[in-house]
């Protein structure tokens, strides 16, 4: 069974475990909470190709925040329950359908990692208006929020947009470059883009970003999810001989394999930046240490600083194996930061009321601070790379991750304030 597999059949057999502790309502609970539960509703990618990875990681860490509230008195004096759909995050009318079960469920507010039809999804949520807090990462997205803020104020994005992985390259190239930790055989980039509109608009911000930069574009190459063969990709990387190479794509497994392809037929030197998808447990999983070297980054991620490693602790232990670092901690800081909205109000049917204080709070979590207080209701992104929505101190934004492997573990290399060690030379 490939691990793709695996972790899909994990995803159903927690989801369904979730889902069957939902009780009808009211009920007393044999926990010896009183009154009704507080209900997050997760609409959770269960059955499709794509996306399984990073819904189970939002799942648990969701089960460790629950675990953890409930054992400490709940919230208000009530339990916290997970109501968890299945949901296609492909289909419009999937992520529809989905997000009406919990309107009809009657939930408190709603949680997921992402779709990849965004308005639909939160189209279906307007007439309820619960809060939903999801890192979906698409500046796409918010700008559709900023321009219809009344419509949408219950829709927060607990993260930085796409646009920063392209805005920010240059910047962490820069930067390796000036500390003497990576010696460019050139300065130009090549990009290899996919083709969803994701990862065509990071391609799109890296191209506006290399003029105002030391770098220019080497050429661009095409992808199409799945890719089944990485050696006409790697020949062009070749031909091409930039110094850079930014592969534009979102998927764990697929990097691996292009990492095992890439060191029998490398080109010496050069440095391999796989945006977002090594976050995921499949990709060490399946690369093992062919992922050796190889650069990749999250606009959000679990932080190594104390609050971060006592996270990845505690998840560790109630969930062992290969830890996915981005929405792990995203789900946890989520289910808290709502506690505190919730506590806050007083009353979890006050949705305006909650989305009020959402909006208007800086909260810490395991992944930085959460600050949405913005048109496009979106956490500020640090460093500042001179583009919306930005933060010129850690303290004021979350920190975008850049990680290396390095014997086999994810290493934070870059923004210095964050690092866990020293970026190594490109060895290959």
């Amino acid at each position: 069974m490939t691990v793709n597999k695996q972790r899909r059949k994990v995803v159903k057999s927690v989801a369904a475990g979730v889902a069957a502790t939902a009780l009808p309502l009211p009920f007393i609970s044999k926990s010896g909470f009183g009154s009704d539960p507080i209900v997050l509703g997760m609409p959770i990618a269960q059955s499709t190709a794509g996306g399984v990875a990073d819904h189970l990681d939002h799942l648990q860490g969701a089960i460790l925040a629950q675990e953890e509230i409930n054992a400490a008195g709940g919230i208000l004096g009530r339990e916290l329950k997970l109501k968890v759909v299945d949901i296609d995050i492909f289909s419009p009318e999937g992520c529809q359908t989905s997000m009406l079960k919990l309107v009809d469920e009657r939930v408190h507010a709603m949680t997921t990692p992402f779709t990849l039809a965004p308005i639909p999804t939160i189209d279906a949520t307007v007439k309820y208006k619960a809060p939903l807090l999801w890192g979906v990462t698409q500046r796409n997205y918010t700008d559709h929020v900023a321009a219809h803020p009344d419509k949408y104020s219950h829709c927060f994005q607990t993260d930085p947009s796409e646009v920063h992985y392209g805005y920010t390259f240059p910047i962490f190239l820069k930067d390796m470059k000036d500390q003497g930790l990576w010696t460019p055989n050139n300065n130009a980039i090549h990009i290899v883009q996919e083709q969803i509109a994701y990862c065509q608009t990071i391609s799109r911000t890296l191209q506006e970003a290399i003029p105002a930069s030391e770098f220019e574009l080497a050429g661009i190459t095409d992808i199409q999810f799945p890719v089944q063969n990485w050696e006409p990709v790697i020949q062009e990387i070749k031909r091409l001989g930039a110094g850079a190479v930014m592969l534009d794509h979102w998927v764990a497994a697929e990097y691996a394999a292009f990492c095992k392809q890439w060191r029998a037929d490398p080109l010496d030197g050069t440095l391999i930046y796989m945006q977002y998808g090594p976050s995921q447990p499949e990709f060490l999983d399946l690369a093992g240490g062919a992922a050796e070297g190889f650069i990749w980054s999250t606009v959000l991620g679990v932080y190594a600083d104390e609050m971060g490693n006592e996270f990845r602790k505690k998840y560790q232990k109630r969930w062992p194996g290969t830890m996915g670092l981005t929405y792990t901690g995203n789900a946890y800081d989520t289910c808290y930061f709502l506690k505190q909205a919730w506590e806050h109000v007083g009353d979890p049917n006050k949705f305006e009321a909650v989305c009020d204080y959402v909006r208007t709070t800086k909260y810490r979590g395991v992944c930085g601070l959460y600050d949405m207080n913005n048109k496009w209701q979106e956490c500020a992104h640090y460093p500042d790379d001179g583009h919306p929505v930005t933060a010129k101190n850690l303290e004021d934004g979350m920190g975008q991750l850049y990680v290396q492997v390095q014997d086999v573990q994810h290493k934070i290399v870059y923004p210095d304030v964050l690092k866990e060690a020293e970026m190594r030379p490109i060895q290959w």
